[in-house]
């Protein structure tokens, strides 16, 4: 199976300061396990004690202690590069704990479980339309597939840290509800409150996301670096989704409600009223494949190839979209100041074909343009980034307080340290 990258930017979560003394060795566990899992390169320990400000012997106690646990492993000694004991890479471990990503969207549900190394341990989708079952029928047999994933973990030795569920709709940020998913015909639906009835996810209830937001967060963790990325995410399915990231955090908003581009009117002269002229109206994927003159419902795959095969009615539908596109992210762009647009989903699939125009509504659109000229880029985090990006949310549980998962013969022969960990390039899940 393909590999996906778990860990978002934590540098925020990772501040120096002054720490209470009872907190203060959880605190450096989490920073020196997020510097281990976020670096591109292993570091060793000097490395981890360079970054994280802390002492030698503070760093290796607390990397024995992370070891210990099934955190953290060593890969084989680096050739010295001069006299002395040669540096000892560390990396994230593999097979031992792990989150799981779920997704319900039009039509497919499923879930990925992520190691901490970013293996994707096990994987399970179903295609099918949800529009035609009920709620409580598409959330029980996502229940189902989940106790399945589970009981081959739990036979393999994974622990599982926790679970998080992506939706396409309007989503109150942790535990719910779904408010409404238009696309779905879903409206207030209590869904951590039926999947908890489910005997494997009783005691693993989801925090629950739009899959935007989540794809997005799998989508910064492949964009990571110095400095952190900032830009607009947008994922296009039936439905349309977007997601801003900020210095390589999801910015949620009051209620976790944010990104909501595809509700942005376009066309507000629309025949019908401004509700028809709606970005998701405009360039949804069935607005597309209605304009192309294919059958609703189709994959977008026909489209990709109706549109490389030349035919003019779909190169105009997707240039359509596009346009309708750039001029939505052109308002997102004036007030959040970012630089760079993702394309996702249907729009990642058509990227060839929609890129220019979108690029060429922003350059006429957008008035910081001259100095500070917008990018269009597709996603990189490939195949059901919401699913990964919610197993990545999951994982943070484990990064916040490893000392809740690290075995108790490991928290009672530590040594408490007196130092206090400076932030730097760390790793961890959503904001």
């Amino acid at each position: 199976m393909p590999a996906a990258d778990p860990w978002a930017s934590q540098s925020r979560g990772a501040r120096s300061g002054v720490a209470r003394q009872e907190h203060l060795r959880e605190h450096n566990l989490s920073v020196a396990l997020a510097h281990v899992l976020d670096a591109r390169e292993p570091p060793s320990r000097a490395e981890l004690a360079a970054v994280t400000g802390l002492a030698r012997p503070s760093v290796t106690s607390l990397v024995e202690q992370l070891i210990r646990g099934g955190m953290v492993r060593e890969l084989l000694p680096r050739p010295a590069q001069r006299a002395g004991r040669p540096a000892v890479p560390l990396a994230p471990a593999r097979g031992t704990f792990a989150g799981i990503g779920m997704e319900v969207n039009v039509d497919y549900l499923g879930l990925r479980a992520v190691d901490l190394a970013g293996t994707v341990l096990a994987e399970r989708v179903e295609a099918g339309d949800q529009r035609t079952r009920s709620p409580e029928q598409t959330l029980d047999r996502l229940a189902e597939l989940v106790a399945g994933v589970l009981g081959r973990l739990v036979g393999q030795g994974v622990r599982v840290v926790g679970t998080s569920l992506a939706l396409p709709g309007l989503v109150d940020a942790g535990t719910g509800p779904l408010r409404v998913a238009p696309n779905l015909g879903w409206r207030d639906v209590d869904v951590v409150g039926r999947l908890v009835q489910h005997p494997a996810l009783a005691d693993l209830p989801p925090d629950l996301a739009n899959e935007a937001k989540l794809a997005a967060l799998a989508e910064a963790r492949v964009r990571r670096g110095t400095p952190q990325p900032s830009f607009v995410y947008v994922s296009g399915e039936v439905g349309i989704g977007g997601a801003v990231v900020l210095g390589g955090e999801l910015f949620r908003g009051q209620h976790g409600w944010s990104g909501e581009i595809g509700h942005v009117v376009v066309d507000p002269c629309m025949p019908g009223g401004p509700r028809l002229g709606t970005l998701e109206a405009r360039a949804g994927q069935e607005a597309m494949l209605r304009v192309a003159g294919l059958p609703d419902g189709a994959p977008v795959h026909r489209l990709v190839a109706a549109c490389a095969a030349g035919d003019t009615r779909a190169l105009a539908a997707v240039a359509g979209a596009g346009r309708a596109l750039g001029i939505a992210l052109s308002g997102v762009v004036h007030v959040v100041d970012v630089d760079q647009v993702v394309l996702g989903g249907t729009f990642g699939q058509l990227y060839g074909y929609v890129r220019d125009e979108v690029a060429r509504a922003l350059d006429e659109l957008v008035i910081t343009a001259p100095w500070s000229p917008v990018t269009v880029g597709a996603a990189r985090a490939g195949e059901f980034p919401a699913m990964t990006g919610g197993a990545l949310a999951a994982l943070r549980r484990l990064v916040q307080q490893p000392s809740a998962w690290l075995d108790r013969s490991t928290t009672t022969t530590t040594t408490t340290t007196t130092t206090v960990a400076t932030a730097g390039t760390a790793a961890g899940g959503p904001a």
